[in-house]
């Protein structure tokens, strides 16, 4: 080839890379003896910016909990939460949700995926809450699934749930680590882990779950954000569909879906046990707020129940009424 052919061929390549980056693509040009190459990077990852309820994330780019969830349907929801006979009457409200939730939407929590899968993930997450805070039975009014966030806190604990084996967050004289919050936490060692999640000292003040509802909320959410374990997902990543189940996960029947949510939260204490009434509760939940919100159940999803399911963490002998899996 000539040198004046391949002068030209060298210019073009730097105007047409040139206009490139002016397009938002980062260019990088590998020039040898006698080839060019035109490698082109994908630009930065776009973020958005919603006030103060999301901003600065991808996930921000999304609709955000308030633009599919409004005071009337949270309303809907948790009908009878403050009815005389509810155990947290005036705790619960919208508002502490939503500022809650602004501390995790940024992460993906409700805001990721289409419409649909974020309206999915705040039945799925509030089935949770709503199963866990119940005080519904059979022939309630309003049957038993209008009766999510009737508590706040374990009525009748008969522990204080420390156990001072686990070093990093001993349990502090006087606190008690009984069940409180929307999904309850139990035992000193999850208060120290969710308390560095939110960045609050439940360690030495477990008893600020029962008096804060926004603070309840964000540990509820934390724990929903947050694997156990490192090679684990948390459940807002097998719900919306982040995980790749192993072939050992394929195995043990563990796959992505709202089964999976109950296996990590819950262990074996609901997993793997067949069609119990515990875990058939929690999936009623999800069902209920499902059809509430419009979306209705048969947008479930798939694997909705983990009564095969091999527990992704099997308790030990002592473990056997700790309610939680410890963040360890």
């Amino acid at each position: 080839m000539k040198r004046k052919t391949r002068n030209k061929i060298i210019l073009w390549a730097v105007v047409l890379t040139t206009a490139a980056v002016l397009v938002g693509g980062t260019v990088a040009l590998v020039l040898t003896a006698g080839t060019w190459k035109a490698k082109i990077k994908k630009s930065h990852e776009k973020i958005c910016n919603k006030g103060w309820e999301c901003s600065g994330s991808k996930y921000c780019c999304n609709d955000t909990i308030t633009d599919f969830f409004q005071v009337y349907q949270f309303e809907n929801l948790f009908a009878k939460r403050n009815t005389p006979v509810a155990h947290a009457v005036g705790f619960w409200d919208y508002q502490a949700f939503i500022t809650a939730a602004a501390m995790f939407e940024p992460q993906g929590f409700c805001t990721t995926g289409g419409k649909l899968m974020q309206m999915m993930e705040l039945c799925a997450f509030l089935g949770h809450v709503g199963a866990k805070t119940s005080c519904g039975y059979g022939v309630a009014t309003g049957g038993p699934t209008a009766w999510g966030l009737c508590y706040n806190h374990e009525m009748s604990p008969d522990q204080i749930y420390c156990d001072d084996t686990y070093t990093q967050y001993p349990c502090v004289d006087g606190a008690e680590y009984y069940g409180r919050g929307a999904i309850p936490v139990y035992w000193n060692y999850n208060y120290g882990a969710a308390g560095d999640g939110i960045k609050v000292d439940l360690l030495h003040h477990p008893e600020y779950l029962e008096q804060n509802a926004t603070l309840a909320f964000m540990a509820a959410m934390w724990r929903w954000m947050t694997p156990i374990k490192k090679d684990q997902p948390s459940a807002h990543d097998a719900f919306v569909g982040n995980w790749k189940p192993t072939k050992n996960d394929t195995l043990s029947k563990r796959l992505p879906g709202f089964g999976a949510t109950m296996n990590i939260l819950y262990g074996d204490s609901i997993c793997g046990k067949g069609y119990i009434d515990q875990m058939n509760v929690i999936i009623s939940h999800y069902q209920y707020y499902l059809d509430l919100m419009g979306v209705t159940r048969d947008h479930s999803g798939d694997n909705r129940d983990c009564a095969e399911q091999a527990p992704f963490n099997p308790s030990k002998p002592k473990d056997d009424q700790q309610q939680q899996q410890s963040g360890r």
